[in-house]
């Protein structure tokens, strides 16, 4: 069959255009008071809305805005229940009603997020993105004049995020590095042993992994183009993890091990799987090589890469597991909020800092929630005990982790929740004709 073609002149830059290196990136979250306003809002906010179309030559390749609506946004707007309803119902209910199935639950449970993040007051989310500081508020500026003084709408909350040159992340590992190709998008994808994927498992109207016409929310003109996407602020406990690391450093394994066998790779971004014993920083600044390697002929039983580490979970590749990996892949983002703890620091200093995890693709159920309830929050999938993801997971001081090692396994126990999710939504990003056609609504 010929390769399905994306409408990239009508999907906006923020559903599949890769991030630049560094870049700064704001959050702002709006309330609609007034139908009316919020109809005028989406129009003024589609004027500074990008197409994923923008050449490499483009002044704004690097640097977009892009807008997406909750299920209370959308019926804010006046959608019809008739075409609310064709939406996914993990979209329809909102994280917070999934919160059991996501693992947030204690002290990550909504009860305990961020206001007014899991509340029907988040109807609008923006976001900016660009190469640094300087260029983020250009953007902010020129979106922020298309809003600023209305009135009926409201700005409830705010994030400022970045990504540094080093591209890592606040537990100290290089972030962003795992990116799946998409058919048709002209976007390659960062594992040459990974085929591209049908265009449909990240946008909506296209042939996805398991049908040639998938459904898609209604009409037409609303659902073609888009996608879903799930942001969460996830807070870091990185002294923890740093006390953790040094208290269970024994049999030969030190902290920087120990480290990189429960992520899967080394800070540097070197995976396990191509250097196993020791890190490799220039590896692992080598987009080309980083990501190059599977593990079922290599490392089935995970003696490099254990099954249970984060980037194994992540994303299997071909490793015997249960569920088709292909149909459970998804465009991931991460982008750091608040400072570094001090190297070598191992008291919390009361700073909040953490990640803004931005999830997208075309099926929250068996994308994003499957991820995190089966793969992240269970090991069954590779015939594993009852562990969790030892970085993410939602862990509660008794969990395990095991290190396949000869002769015998080094298993950790008693691994805390070094992450608190503290609140998120699951949003709709529409394409542009579609946010043309919800800021024109007349009902």
């Amino acid at each position: 069959m010929p390769e399905t073609v994306l409408e990239l002149d009508d999907i906006q830059s923020g559903a599949l255009r890769p991030r630049p290196t560094p870049y700064a990136a704001r959050y702002i979250l709006f309330r609609i008071d007034d139908r009316d306003a919020g109809r005028d809002l989406v129009r003024r906010l589609r004027s500074a809305t990008t197409s994923a179309a923008q050449s490499e030559q483009s002044p704004v390749h690097d640097t977009w805005v892009s807008v997406s609506l909750s299920y209370q946004g959308l019926k804010a707007l006046g959608v019809p229940q008739a075409s609310l309803d064709t939406f996914s119902p993990e979209f329809r209910q909102g994280m917070a009603a999934r919160a059991k199935t996501l693992g947030d639950d204690g002290e990550s449970g909504p009860e305990h997020w961020e206001k007014p993040l899991g509340t029907p007051d988040v109807h609008v989310v923006m976001t900016a993105v660009a190469p640094g500081t300087q260029q983020l508020e250009a953007a902010f500026e020129r979106a922020r004049r298309t809003y600023a003084g209305m009135k009926g709408i409201t700005a409830i909350w705010r994030q400022d995020c970045h990504v540094l040159p080093d591209e890592k992340e606040a537990f100290g590992f290089k972030d962003g590095i795992s990116h799946p190709a998409i058919e048709g998008s002209g976007i390659p994808g960062s594992n040459p042993g990974e085929r591209p994927l049908k265009p449909g498992e990240f946008v909506l109207g296209y042939p996805d992994e398991m049908s040639e016409a998938p459904s898609l929310p209604e009409p037409g003109i609303l659902g073609r183009n888009g996608t879903y996407i799930v942001f969460r602020k996830l807070h870091q406990r990185v002294a923890e993890f740093r006390r953790y690391l040094k208290a269970n450093s024994a049999d030969g394994a030190g902290e920087e091990l120990i480290a990189a066998k429960m992520m899967g790779r080394w800070r540097s971004g070197a995976p396990l799987a191509l250097c196993p014993m020791h890190d490799d920083p220039a590896l692992g600044a080598d987009a080309r090589r980083n990501n190059a390697f599977l593990f079922k002929e290599d490392d089935e039983i995970g003696y490099k890469t254990p099954c249970g580490s984060h980037i194994r979970r992540m994303n299997p590749r071909d490793s015997i597991v249960a569920g088709v990996v292909p149909i459970h892949r998804m465009i991931r983002r991460g982008t750091s909020y608040g400072p570094m703890l001090p190297e070598g620091a191992l008291k919390d200093d009361g700073v909040d800092r953490g990640l803004m995890f931005a999830f997208v693709g075309a099926h929250l159920g068996r994308q994003f929630e499957f991820i995190q309830s089966e793969w992240m929050n269970d090991s069954a999938f590779f015939g594993g005990s009852a562990g969790r993801d030892p970085v993410s997971g939602a862990g509660d001081g008794d969990g395990t982790f095991d290190i396949p090692k000869r002769p015998l396994r080094l298993r950790l126990q008693g691994l805390p929740r070094f992450v608190v999710t503290r609140g998120g939504e699951y949003c709709f990003m529409p394409g542009l004709r579609a946010l043309d056609w919800l800021g024109n609504l007349k009902t």
